[in-house]
Order: C-alpha cells, then structure tokens, then sequence
C-alpha cells in the first residue's frame, strides 16, 4: 500500500508509471544510438531527427530508465543514487561535447547554440516546426 492506495503491486499506478519511463527510456536510447552510429560511420554530426531536438537524447533514455527503477523501487539507497548517476550522465555529457567541439568546431558549437542538450523546447515538441530550421539541420529530414 503506497499512499493509501490498495492496488495490484505490479498494476498500481506507479508502477505503470515506471514502465512508461523504462520502456520509453529505452527507445530513446535505442532510437538515440542508431542516429549516432549511422552519422559516425560517415564521420558527421547527428543533427537531425531527435537529435534535432536535444543533443543527448541517449542519456535522457538511461535518465527515464533510471527514474522509472526508482518509481518502482523507492528505497533510500536508490533515492541517493538517482541525483548522482544524474549529475554523472550530464558530466559525461559535457565531456563528449569537449571532444565534438575539438573535432568538429563552429559546425557543433552551432549546433550547440541551437539545440538544447536534455529537454527539448515545447516548442519544437508540439508543433511550430512548420518552418525549417535554420542551421546545421537545414537539408536533414
């Protein structure tokens, strides 16, 4: 019984909750890995698709997947280690942009002024992308 709600453990709501965070965490890697891999094979930056909303959409998979764990096990020692794998991913983040800005220069630090690193800008999720971008996701589908 978690707040006064006597459910199903593996139907209550939290626990539906956690699997939306894990499964979409999930597909975000998967969706997030697959652009990065086909861009590295022809050494250029992955800029479009959902990397034409946020730059690290894989970290914000392994983010959901770990928020998702802890729905479903809120225990003190996950509730600790949430914020610092957080602060881990979003370090390691700005390491690999380091090494894309020694790499790939003005193209990614353009890339950088217009795309958000984590959360994408509502904008651009529900809909007023009627005109193209501008930038390096000019051309890209």
């Amino acid at each position: 019984m978690l707040f006064g709600l006597k459910t199903n453990p593996h139907a209550g709501p939290f626990h539906i909750l956690s699997y939306i965070f894990i499964g979409g965490g999930f597909i975000l890697i998967s969706i997030g890995w697959k652009a990065l891999y086909d861009a590295q094979q022809q050494h250029k930056l992955a800029t479009s698709g959902i990397y034409s909303y946020v730059r690290h959409p894989q970290y914000d998979g392994f983010i959901a997947v770990m928020f998702g764990f802890l729905l479903q096990w809120p225990t003190l020692l996950t509730l600790m280690m949430f914020p610092v794998l957080v602060f881990m991913y979003v370090r390691l983040a700005r390491s690999e942009e380091r090494e894309a800005l020694a790499e790939f220069g003005d193209e990614y630090a353009r890339y950088m002024r217009e795309v958000p690193g984590f959360i994408p800008r509502l904008t651009d999720v529900i809909g007023s992308r009627a005109q193209p971008p501008a930038g390096p996701r000019e051309g890209h589908p």
